[in-house]
Formats: structure tokens, C-alpha cells, sequence
């Protein structure tokens, strides 16, 4: 079985913001070693290469459950107007990152096992 799984997060981005008019939403993607729960890539929607540099920065080699850890770093050192939309979206991929781990009941977009011909 493959050591690692891609989980999103999304948020809602402030009106004026670029991204709440090219996205809709601010997303983040995570890619997440499940075994040690380190982010190994990540990437977000944003109107500028370098707010995906500096996520990546960010994000890349800590640890998904240490989410607070996450959210402070991002308060601490992110101060583009999608901050909040930022953290938000982090604390969703976590969300739903915790809920995979601890084998709750699959996400809304999980896919759901085809019908048998003939069934």
C-alpha cells in the first residue's frame, strides 16, 4: 500500500481577493506521508507564483496533525489578504485528513462502489 495520500482543504477567500474571483474558493492541496503525517508537497490556489512559493515553504516537511502549529505559522508569516482563508483551509485539510486516519466514515466525495450488472 502506498505511504501517501492527497487531501484538500477549502475556504472561503474575502470578496476583493483575486482568487474569490478567478477560484470562487481559496483550495489547498496537501500531499501527506501517512505514516510519519509529514506534508511532502503542497499547493494552493493564488493569483501570484510566489503565495505558492511561500505556502509550499510553509506547509512542505511539518507534520499535518501539528495543525495549531500549522495555523500559527501561517498568522505568523503570511500577511496577504487571504490569511484567514489560508489557515481556514489548512485547518479543513487537516479535518479531513484526521477523519481518513482514523478510518471514520468516507467523505462526501468519496467514491462510492459501482452496481453489478444485472443487480
Amino acid at each position: 500500500m502506498s505511504r501517501t495520500i492527497y487531501v484538500t482543504g477549502e475556504a472561503k477567500s474575502p470578496n476583493n481577493n483575486p482568487i474569490t474571483t478567478q477560484f470562487g474558493l481559496f483550495f489547498v492541496g496537501l500531499v501527506v506521508d501517512t505514516e510519519t503525517h509529514v506534508i511532502l508537497r503542497a499547493d494552493c490556489t493564488a493569483a501570484l507564483p510566489l503565495t505558492v512559493e511561500f505556502v509550499r515553504e510553509l506547509l512542505e516537511g511539518r507534520s499535518l496533525q501539528e495543525e495549531d502549529a500549522l495555523v500559527e505559522a501561517i498568522i505568523d508569516r503570511y500577511h496577504g489578504s487571504s490569511q484567514r482563508a489560508m489557515a481556514a483551509a489548512v485547518r479543513s485539510a487537516a479535518a479531513k485528513y484526521r477523519d481518513l486516519v482514523d478510518g471514520s466514515p468516507a467523505q462526501p466525495n468519496t467514491p462510492v462502489a459501482r452496481r453489478q450488472p444485472g443487480s
